[in-house]
């Protein structure tokens, strides 16, 4: 079992990343969080905490090995649990962590559904049997990640409300975390809203 992989960050994709480590590479797959937070790093080492698990249908006998990469070992303690909830499978979890562990953390703990229904893939009877089994147990995360995290992110909601509004103003995924990563990362301002953050997307691509 793989459970830590440096290399030389070669290869950065909308889901996946490609570690160098000689003498091989590694096909790594991400959520969107950490896509945004080590595209700086290509042609640098990077460490990241991984699971392996088997991607297929063994009746068929088409079993793919894959890694999921995640920053810290807390990130990826929530990931096990967050796939722990009925019709929240690994590729379903990792396309909704959009927003860090502390914030999605907090969200379920606070029975937030309109937070949590509006990360990608997750609809609203997710979002409720998300909150139902996992209410009790996320707390430790959202202490543990918040002591952790160095940026100062934008508030709860935004960046989600905003990438759902790209989508259904026409942007395709990629497209549209192109736009939200341009304003956010160069803003100095928290953003009171999605419209506030939409204007400034459209104002800076003028």
């Amino acid at each position: 079992m793989i459970t830590k992989i440096t290399g030389k960050l070669v290869s950065i994709f909308e889901e996946r990343i490609i570690l160098e480590a000689a003498p091989f590479e590694y096909e790594v797959l991400i959520p969107e969080y950490t896509r945004r937070q080590i595209q700086g790093e290509l042609g640098k080492i990077v460490s990241l905490q991984t699971i392996e698990y088997f991607d297929g249908n063994p009746m068929q006998g088409r079993m793919v090995p894959r890694l999921l990469g995640f920053q810290t070992e807390v990130e990826r303690e929530f990931f096990d649990l967050f796939c722990s909830v009925d019709g929240v499978g690994s590729k379903k979890a990792l396309r909704a962590m959009v927003r860090p562990v502390r914030e999605i953390a907090v969200a379920i703990e606070e029975q937030n559904v309109k937070f949590l229904s509006g990360l990608p893939g997750i609809g609203p009877a997710t979002a409720e049997r998300i909150v139902a089994k996992l209410r009790r147990k996320v707390p430790k995360f959202a202490l543990m990640v918040s002591k952790t995290t160095e940026a100062i992110e934008q508030p709860l909601d935004i960046v989600s409300e905003t990438f759902e509004a790209l989508i259904a103003l026409g942007h395709s995924e990629s497209e549209a975390r192109r736009l939200i990563d341009a304003v956010v990362e160069g803003s100095k301002k928290k953003f009171k809203d999605s419209s506030e953050l939409i204007q400034a997307i459209y104002i800076n691509n003028r």
